[in-house]
């Protein structure tokens, strides 16, 4: 499935992809605590964490910025597509643990979703997903067992104006919505499989929508 997030969103970053993580994501320490109602694209830093939020503006969808790294999103209307989420920039190997709730109806997936750089790469780790497959279309490479589940692995291309970019992702056959997502041993079967990622841009837990409605509410 082609991605129409804006490329603009992706930056430079100084991480190394291969690292295995020695510890989990470790969680900033929180200075301030105030919500953030997002319904308009953007992207910054809320209560110690890094947020991406884009819309094509379809969609009545709104993405609320909590404590920590709490967010929530609530959204109805057309075949449009959006996605919001917390995580951190630049991006990294490590563990990342999230619980929360998630109840989508339509078209619509959560993930733990980023950018890399040199090669340009979207990546996708699904935990959860609508009445969609979000890598539908795309080639299958295998697969991999991490965290409890088996998880398939695909490739695609797509292109954002005159910008061709790759896609990844790794698709959990069991739905979960909370646990930990051992990244490193995607990047790693991704890597076994010729799919080599690059430097890392952003990180986030995200929820996304490509229509149908729902509402989430998600921390890390």
């Amino acid at each position: 499935m082609v991605s129409f997030t804006s490329l603009l969103l992706v930056c430079t970053a100084t991480a190394s992809v291969w690292a295995a993580p020695s510890k989990a994501k470790e969680k900033p320490e929180l200075a301030a605590r105030q919500s953030l109602t997002l319904t308009t694209s953007q992207t910054g830093t809320n209560n110690g964490f890094y947020y991406s939020f884009w819309t094509d503006g379809g969609a009545a969808v709104v993405c609320t910025l909590g404590p920590g790294g709490q967010f929530s999103v609530t959204w109805s209307g057309n075949a449009s597509y959006w996605i919001c989420g917390k995580g951190w920039s630049p991006g990294s190997a490590g563990a990342i643990t999230y619980s929360g709730s998630y109840n989508p109806n339509g078209n619509s997936d959560l993930s733990v979703y980023g950018w890399t750089t040199n090669p340009l790469v979207e990546y996708r780790i699904v935990e959860n997903f609508g009445t969609y497959n979000p890598s539908s279309g795309a080639t299958k490479r295998g697969s991999l067992v991490s965290d409890g589940s088996t998880y398939d692995i695909y490739r695609s291309t797509s292109i954002q104006g005159t910008t061709p970019f790759l896609q990844y992702w790794s698709v959990r056959r069991s739905k979960r919505t909370g646990g930990t997502v051992t990244t490193a041993n995607h990047f790693n079967a991704w890597a076994a499989f010729g799919m080599q990622l690059g430097t890392f841009s952003y990180q986030i837990v995200a929820v996304e929508g490509y229509g149908g409605s729902g509402s989430a509410s998600i921390n890390i």
